[in-house]
């Protein structure tokens, strides 16, 4: 039985959690400052923290090894899972020829290039975060920005901008399924209390987006739209996280927000559209003038319209959901499982694998991208080599993924997070505070959400545990705070930079976008910090 010490080194914690701080600094050092790539990054981290496990710590090398291979199992299946079934459905949609068609379908909402700017980055960027993320959601709605004329600049900050409310519910919440499998809290509790945070940012995002995209003066002309947009995003963030489906969340969010504008848009025009249009892309013409039947609209939506509906039924209709769950198989990880104790004695719970081979939300995706290639007439042949090609343009990414998820079980299971923990709540009650930096550090240095939860979820959970506060609150923090994160995370900003056509000017987009990111971080800082205290009351009992 492997049983981790808080203080290995000296019977000193700071030194300790400097010491268990290294494959976190390797990671960061290797990928901000000396711009490494992200899958050796990942992998140099892992190897740090296996060395430690092992000579710091004393833990048993093939436990330290098999924690690794449960880590990278669990990155696999599903969360690896879950992105290249996401990117696949909607290579689909591109194969078919129907992208072009919903393109022309969010321009016959306005004319109008803000309103356009809403749409695009904003409710459709957030259904792409909900379904794909890990920096699929910047890229298409960037492309598509400047597809209709936006600057370049202009298109990759608005994207940018707008891809923050949705990230912790990003991938169907697999940043939130994440931070549940590695602190044993449930998911759907961590996710209303994320819901009662990012519904804050959701209002402030889509009016910031116009100050973006035409400064004051498009404010001035198109607040009602933007205002109506981002209160329903977050009414429906709120009411979805909290009492219907965590996982769902972004999908409804994202809808509800573009119902809401299209309603608004039948009563009321904002004022300046072509002298906008004129400022913005250089013309006063309407641009898409493409008509579109009610069938073709129907089929630009489908792939979307179909997640929604098998989602639906599984998360909604109870039998659907016991049915698929009573497939999963619970694996106690061999050669780990009964050989590892907490750092307080228990045993450990960690090291029990659940194989969700049918439940995960990839294979329900898989299922939908069946019925998209039913739907468009793609052969089966073509589809499963559409497929092929997704898997493959994801192995460097999927290994990101496998190596952080690996180095993350390793740090968990050997106690090197519960000495960092240990040592950050030594602050006391203003880690509270703090709380959503290391997310939004997490996410600057890796990218992903889920990256910084693998990192930092259990951290926060002991560093909660410690100052008296409730975990959920803490590492509900460290996914919201992550979200500002991705605007300054140098992966989305080459992938934005790639997809606007702005290859190699990464930190001129930098500097565009870091004041909103480090703002709006302050402003749920604060949030969290009231909520911890005088605003506890708005936490979920």
């Amino acid at each position: 039985m492997y049983q981790p010490l808080i203080a290995p080194i000296a019977d000193s914690l700071g030194l300790s959690a400097l010491l268990a701080a290294v494959p976190l600094l390797v990671v960061f050092v290797l990928l901000g400052v000396l711009r490494v790539k992200a899958h050796w990054a990942g992998l140099a981290g892992l190897a740090a923290a296996l060395l430690i496990a092992v000579t710091a710590y004393g833990m048993p090398a093939d436990l330290a090894l098999l924690s690794a291979g449960q880590g990278a199992a669990f990155g696999v299946l599903p969360i690896l899972w879950i992105v290249i079934t996401a990117i696949w459905l909607y290579q689909l949609t591109v194969r078919s020829g129907r992208f072009e068609d919903l393109r022309a379908t969010f321009a016959l909402l306005s004319p109008d290039p803000r309103i356009q700017a809403v749409v695009i980055a904003f409710c459709f960027g957030g259904l792409l975060e909900a379904l794909a993320g890990f920096g699929a959601p910047v890229a298409i709605t960037g492309m598509m920005l400047v597809a209709i004329g936006f600057p370049p600049l202009r298109a990759a900050v608005t994207v940018l901008l707008a891809n923050t409310a949705p990230v912790a519910f990003g991938a169907l919440s697999t940043p939130i399924i994440t931070a549940g499998e590695l602190t044993g809290i449930p998911y759907e509790h961590i996710g209303a209390v994320v819901g009662r945070q990012t519904p804050l940012l959701a209002v402030l995002v889509p009016v910031l987006l116009v100050l973006v995209v035409d400064g004051r003066r498009g404010v001035r002309q198109t607040w009602p739209a933007a205002l109506v947009t981002g209160a329903a995003f977050a009414a429906a963030q709120f009411v979805c996280a909290n009492y219907i489906s965590v996982p769902l969340t972004d999908i409804v969010s994202a809808l509800v927000g573009a119902v809401a504008l299209v309603v608004l848009l039948r009563f009321w025009q904002p004022a300046g559209g072509d002298e906008a249009r004129t400022r913005l892309i250089g013309t006063a013409e309407a641009g898409q003038t493409t008509r579109l039947s009610a069938a073709r609209i129907t089929l630009a939506l489908f792939p979307y319209l179909l997640v929604i509906a098998v989602f639906s039924v599984v998360k909604l209709w109870e039998p659907a959901g016991d049915a698929l769950a009573a497939t999963d198989v619970e694996i106690p990880w061999p050669g780990l499982h009964d050989s590892l104790l907490t750092a307080s004695g228990e045993p450990a719970s960690s090291a029990v694998f659940t194989l969700s081979w049918l439940s995960t939300p990839g294979s329900l995706l898989l299922l939908c991208g069946f019925g998209v290639a039913l739907a468009y007439r793609i052969k089966l042949l073509e589809a499963l080599t559409e497929l092929g090609r997704t898997v493959v343009s994801m192995r460097w990414s999927g290994l990101t993924i496998i190596s952080v998820l690996a180095l993350a079980y390793v740090m968990n299971q050997s106690g090197q997070t519960t000495t960092i923990g240990t040592a950050i709540a030594g602050i006391g009650s203003a880690f509270a505070f703090f709380s959503p930096v290391l997310g939004w550090i997490g996410v600057a240095v890796t990218g992903s959400d889920t990256s910084a939860n693998a990192l930092f979820a259990s951290l926060q959970q002991v560093a909660a545990e410690r100052i008296g506060v409730d975990p959920a609150l803490l590492v509900a923090a460290n996914t919201s705070g992550g979200v500002m994160g991705k605007m300054v995370s140098p992966q989305n900003l080459a992938i934005v930079a790639t997809a606007v056509g702005m290859a190699g000017a990464e930190a001129k987009i930098l500097r565009e976008v870091l004041k909103w990111s480090i703002g709006l971080l302050l402003v749920l800082c604060a949030l969290v910090f009231l909520q911890a205290g005088v605003l506890s009351w708005m936490l979920p009992r």
